[in-house]
């Protein structure tokens, strides 16, 4: 099994985003032997914000296209061979004015390429890559999650669970940790918590994983 474990948190050992996947991940992988573990650290090593020289060229064609656009490329082929080859990913999702960190917005525009994520039917669109696990640690400096108007201001959680499904993923899982800012009885409360769903997360076997397995 492979697992890929994304930060995206800019705030390093002061991060809770970063706290929690470490946590994950080694849950995960006390909880399935054999685990083989990749990182990527986005304020290490993050694509470079979409552009149409991201976008021009198409896999395994070269011929007409700029360096700038072939190396733009390179770097997009890099990270969706990463995740599609990734049976669990983890993610540090931080919640940044209302959103995600731009690093890991650009890191799913790289992701969202026709033909290996998604495609476009007479349906409608199909996600090109389930069958994988992904657990999102979420942070939250205040408290979003208990009222309508909180839910209404929060476009983190919410997106991500839109992308990866439109990707195909139908197996998200949310370990959140919110009102870490409020406070230390607060944050620790908000930890405490989240040890719960750590082991709720990493417990529960994926039950289309299973299938996969089958088949193959």
């Amino acid at each position: 099994m492979q697992l890929l474990h994304i930060d995206s948190s800019i705030t390093g050992g002061q991060s809770v985003s970063r706290q929690l996947t470490a946590d994950i991940v080694r849950a995960w992988v006390h909880s399935h032997p054999g685990t083989q573990v990749e990182t990527l650290d986005l304020t290490v090593d993050a694509p470079a914000h979409f552009t149409m020289d991201a976008m021009a060229p198409r896999t395994g064609q070269s011929e007409g296209f700029s360096a700038a656009q072939l190396r733009e490329n390179a770097v997009s082929e890099r990270l969706v061979r990463q995740f599609l080859a990734a049976d669990v990913v983890v993610i540090g999702a931080p919640l940044y004015n209302f959103s995600i960190p731009t690093q890991l917005k650009a890191w799913i525009d790289r992701l969202a390429q026709p033909g290996r994520t998604f495609r476009y039917t007479a349906d409608g669109p199909q996600g090109l890559a389930g069958g994988k696990t992904i657990i999102i640690a979420s942070s939250r400096g205040g408290v979003y999650s208990t009222s309508e108007a909180g839910r209404a201001l929060e476009h983190q959680e919410s997106y991500l669970q839109t992308i990866f499904g439109f990707f195909g993923v139908t197996d998200v899982r949310f370990v959140r940790a919110e009102g870490v800012a409020m406070g230390d009885a607060a944050k620790q409360a908000a930890l405490t918590a989240a040890v719960t769903e750590i082991a709720q997360a990493t417990q529960r076997q994926a039950a289309n994983q299973a299938s996969a397995r089958q088949v193959a």
